[in-house]
């Protein structure tokens, strides 16, 4: 039986600053956006969380780009 990988859903997430640790260290936690097409192109992708960034107060740090996939054994 063959299993096969089908692309179920995209996010985009964006770590944004959300304080300091004890040592004064930044902090992060993750925003994310769902609904991406699974078909979305990586550049344009960044595109967008370039343009969150611009509008956001707290600093940022990486974007991500996540994938869910389902099994199927066909």
């Amino acid at each position: 039986m063959a299993i096969t990988k089908v692309a179920s859903s995209k996010s985009l997430s964006i770590e944004i600053q959300s304080g300091t640790d004890t040592s004064g260290q930044p902090t992060y936690s993750k925003k994310s956006f769902a609904n991406v097409r699974n078909d979305v192109d990586t550049q344009n992708a960044y595109d967008v969380a370039e343009a969150i960034k611009a509008v956001l107060d707290q600093p940022t740090r990486s974007y991500f780009l996540n994938s869910a996939s389902t099994l199927v054994n066909a």
